[in-house]
């Protein structure tokens, strides 16, 4: 038998926090609950939870603040979730370091179905794919200075390893392992995110903006825009 995942809920309105523990108990999940932005961090460390879903307005400290803080020490999945649905609201979340952003009121379905898709990719980007039919140097694209594998979600930038959530990396890879071909965004999303969430075409350009944050451009090679349609992965100075 193996273990319930735990999700640690942080919301100040008791009423959708004890539903939303509903929702997922019944899922076979483990839950717990805290109130404040505080009280959040001091219980990830007690709690240890497998992901964390995160309410913006919350009293001494906010959930950006508590995402921040937790983004320092940790990749554990985090939802947020907010009644603001600005296309602002869900970027700086997502630049933050929030895997999704779920806007309330929300389907108690949807929830749970986006909840159990970003643990999957997690497990996915923590362990080795098994999947028999592709050898893992097909899953790899190697440049000068530059290792990406998707086998075992692992970048290796200048001999050390570069930690990226999944997302970020198999955004990564995916247009490492197509030089020189340019994709719109509608593109990268379709197929870096699938059609499993509802997100905007921000939603790439944040990740991108953190790739490049964490990857500088090589003499042979670099993330270049192409203004007006997308991005490339250029390695035209290499050849």
């Amino acid at each position: 038998m193996t273990d319930k995942q735990k999700i640690l809920i942080v919301d100040d309105d008791s009423n959708i926090a004890e539903l939303i523990s509903l929702y997922l108990t019944k899922e076979c999940f483990d839950t717990c609950i805290v109130g404040d932005g505080a009280e959040a961090l001091k219980e990830f460390k007690n709690y240890r939870p497998d992901l964390i879903l995160l309410d913006i307005m919350l009293p001494v400290m906010d959930g950006y603040d508590v995402c921040r803080e937790i983004r320092k020490s940790s990749t554990v999945p985090i939802i947020m979730l907010s009644a603001k649905g600005e296309v602002f609201d869900r970027v700086l979340g997502l630049e933050l370091g929030a895997d999704d952003y779920i806007i309330k009121p929300f389907d108690s379905k949807e929830l749970v179905a986006r909840v159990k898709a970003v643990l999957r990719r997690f497990k996915a980007a923590r362990t080795p794919s098994e999947q028999s039919d592709i050898e893992p140097s097909d899953k790899c694209v190697e440049y000068p200075d530059l290792t990406i594998n998707l086998s075992n979600y692992s970048v290796i930038y200048y001999g050390e390893v570069i930690e990226m959530p999944p997302k970020e990396l198999e955004l990564f890879y995916f247009l490492a392992s197509h030089p020189n071909q340019v994709f719109n965004r509608e593109q990268l999303l379709d197929h870096i995110w699938g059609y499993e969430y509802v997100v905007d075409t921000r939603t790439v350009d944040v990740h991108i903006k953190r790739l490049r944050e964490k990857i500088k451009d090589h003499d042979a090679w670099g993330i270049s825009t192409v203004w007006g349609i997308g991005y490339k992965f250029d390695v035209r100075r290499w050849k």
